[in-house]
């Protein structure tokens, strides 16, 4: 390998997302690396933690240079909390999770009916005032189903009762809604560009939608979705009866991604936001083309290779691009659901679990970067030596 720096061909790149609840995007990078470097110590390996919108994209964006920016903001509860969005240039990657997430939660606690994304709106208007032009909006994780009420009130709106007054924070409390007045919108939004990144499609409400499909991780009981789903139902009817959206709103309920993080996605639409897969848009961001034209084998991965993965989440999105490339790609996971012809569709040469390794789960979630090493050091053997 002593001619890796001169032949881009034998290069690795390194783009994978995090290990949930064991490793960051960034430690699986580094854990790789050191794993390949073991076999092949002058390789050539270039770094890109990835993410497709939800927890992590923020840290995804400053390990490419974005610089990171921390303010305090709301809290799903209303507590404030140090919340950080990146920021390069004119543009900004902002994560609703930051601030909306369900690691912002204190541990067993879930606010199904009433958290808020009011927060995230807060870091929208933090990068509209550093002067973003191109905000990407990264969205999941989030302890919210609101439909991005609270997001929107943060930028000005103003969601009304009977009796004239603010309606309760929360997805809950929108069923008392009387009326919406988006007036007072921030004047910016329609001046820049917003780009709504998630990993899921859903529709607003219905079987498909928010409530239903996301609710109960969130902990919402059967009773407590079926409320939810009539108060967002409620919601969208209200808008679209309101001046400044009116007929949009109906349709945007029924819009790819208008369900994506309780919602929050529908008030991103709203706004005029374009819905993109997030992975595309943060390979994009993150400058994944050029990084791939430089390699000749791709490392990917996530903490479980699952069904979950070929629909929109960043290994699949990762393997898209470099098949389209013609680079070989394999990945790295704590836990393999896949079988060989699903990862061979999905452009995935094959998949290294923690598993093959380490057969003890627990073990594999307690030490996964020692181990992940292990099987970078397979990796090395089986495709670089």
């Amino acid at each position: 390998m002593a001619d890796a720096a001169q032949d881009g061909a034998r290069g690795v790149l390194i783009a994978a997302d995090k290990f949930k609840g064991s490793l960051t995007a960034v430690e699986v990078a580094e854990r790789v690396t050191a794993g390949l470097r073991r076999v092949v110590p002058d390789l050539v390996v270039e770094a890109m933690p990835v993410a497709d919108g939800g927890d992590g994209t923020v840290a995804a964006a400053v390990a490419a240079g974005f610089e990171r920016r921390e303010l305090r903001v709301a809290g799903p509860l209303g507590d404030e909390v140090t919340a950080a969005y990146a920021l390069r240039g004119d543009t900004a990657v902002v994560e609703m999770a930051e601030a909306s997430g369900l690691q912002r939660l204190p541990e067993g606690v879930f606010a199904p009916l009433t958290a808020s994304t009011y927060g995230s709106g807060e870091l929208l208007r933090a990068a509209l005032d550093a002067g973003a032009r191109t905000i990407v909006f990264g969205v999941g994780g989030s302890a919210t189903t609101d439909g991005g009420a609270g997001m929107l009130a943060a930028l000005g709106a103003r969601f009304l009762d009977a009796d004239g007054a603010q309606v309760a924070p929360g997805g809950g409390g929108l069923a008392a809604l009387a009326a919406a007045d988006l007036s007072g919108l921030d004047p910016r939004l329609a001046e820049i560009e917003l780009v709504l990144a998630s990993d899921v499609d859903n529709p607003l409400t219905g079987p498909k939608g928010a409530p239903a499909v996301y609710g109960p991780q969130k902990g919402a009981s059967p009773d407590d979705v079926a409320a939810l789903d009539a108060a967002l139902a409620h919601y969208a009817k209200v808008l679209s009866q309101t001046p400044g959206v009116g007929a949009k709103a109906a349709e945007h309920a029924e819009s790819p991604g208008a369900g994506a993080a309780g919602g929050i996605g529908y008030g991103a639409l709203l706004v005029g936001a374009r819905f993109r897969p997030g992975i595309e848009v943060m390979l994009d961001v993150l400058g994944f083309a050029p990084a791939l034209a430089r390699a000749g084998l791709v490392i990917t991965g996530e903490g479980s290779l699952d069904e979950q993965t070929l629909h929109g989440k960043a290994p699949a999105g990762v393997a898209a691009a470099a098949r389209a490339a013609g680079k070989e790609v394999v990945a790295v996971c704590g836990r393999l659901a896949l079988a060989p012809e699903a990862l061979g569709r999905a452009g995935i040469r094959r998949a290294y679990p923690l598993t093959g390794v380490e057969p003890d789960v627990a073990k594999c979630i307690a030490e996964a970067g020692p181990i992940l090493e292990r099987v970078a050091e397979s990796i090395a053997r089986d495709f670089l030596s």
